[in-house]
């Protein structure tokens, strides 16, 4: 059993967080302790993570360099969904196990969603500013499409795209999905339509993307499919920037083959202050802040080292996204 030792060393390689206290919490009575990072080069990964044997990071490259250097690791946890700054492959050659936190805020995240598909589609911000300025109409920024009846699609049908689904319904809104992945009965069981990629470009007014970034994934949304997409839809993505070409989307929106745009999430963040989308009036763009909540921030924190503590316990991680279900 792994807890026959009591001086557990985790490495927090870096965190936007205020404190690790939950962390700490989570691994009460374990004899780990925290060894917090500030990294943001795969060589200070592996510098703090030569000799931990669980790994919590946020936004560092955990690189296969990073990861080679790991002499004692048995998990890496990645605080979020994504797992892109994880050599995936790197770690599960060397048997380690790599699990994320995919159900910290499911809510919050399909909250901010069909926030901004209204925000888009209504126009508030645009309409909010006139007020601003002096400008009072009672049927501003013309034309503005009404919700029921219209269809929502979301491309990936994950616990976040089938909360968006429900709350889109109870807008009046029909729904239909493309995710090959996804058993059949899981569509009927939300009320949402089977559709194949060309389906949802052609039939959807409203497209909201939650899809993993991966090679198959990465700018899907690009010159080609903006042009499939229904003519004067909007397009909602909070789940990973790199799955949209930006450039296509100016270009879709310069031309005004979509009439809106609402972005949580960019390929490159920040975004910098002159950037094409922040000059055009049909873009929304928020700053990654979707899954932010006070209570999502806590279970995040937990969640994740919970992750840590089942394995310092001679347990397996719930979420693991390698394939590397056992603990060295």
């Amino acid at each position: 059993m792994l807890t026959a030792r009591t001086n557990w060393k985790v490495a927090v390689t870096d965190s936007g967080f205020p404190d690790l206290a939950p962390e700490a919490e989570a691994l009460s009575g374990t004899g780990a302790s925290l060894a917090p990072g500030r990294c943001r080069t795969a060589e200070e990964v592996a510098a703090l993570c030569a000799d931990a044997d669980a790994v919590l990071t946020q936004w560092a490259p955990v690189t296969a360099e990073a990861i080679a250097a790991m002499t004692r690791c048995k998990v890496i946890v990645r605080y979020g969904i994504g797992v892109d700054n994880v050599d995936l492959e790197a770690a599960r050659a060397k048997g380690i196990p790599v699990a994320n936190v995919p159900d910290y805020a499911i809510e919050e995240v399909a909250d901010h969603a069909l926030s901004l598909l209204l925000a888009s589609v209504r126009r508030i911000p645009q309409v909010a500013a006139q007020v601003r300025k002096g400008v009072w109409e009672i049927a501003p920024c013309r034309p503005i499409v009404g919700l029921q009846g219209r269809k929502l699609g979301v491309a990936g049908f994950g616990n976040i795209a089938r909360a968006v689904v429900r709350r889109a319904q109870a807008f009046g809104m029909t729904t239909l999905a493309y995710d090959p992945y996804a058993a059949p009965d899981v569509f009927a069981r939300h009320g949402t339509e089977q559709a194949d990629w060309e389906t949802l470009l052609a039939e959807s007014d409203f497209v909201s993307i939650h899809l993993p970034l991966n090679g198959q994934t990465r700018r899907l949304f690009d010159d080609r499919a903006f042009a499939a997409m229904k003519p004067g839809a909007h397009l909602i993505n909070t789940s990973r920037g790199g799955v949209v070409d930006t450039d296509a989307l100016v270009r879709a929106l310069r031309e005004g083959r979509l009439a809106g745009a609402a972005l949580d999430v960019l390929d490159e963040e920040p975004i910098a202050a002159g950037h094409p989308l922040l000059q055009l009036d049909s873009c929304i763009v928020t700053s990654h802040c979707a899954w932010y909540s006070e209570s999502s921030l806590l279970r995040l924190q937990r969640y994740a080292a919970l992750e840590v503590r089942r394995v310092l316990e001679g347990g397996h991680p719930v979420h693991v996204v390698n394939g590397v279900e056992a603990v060295r």
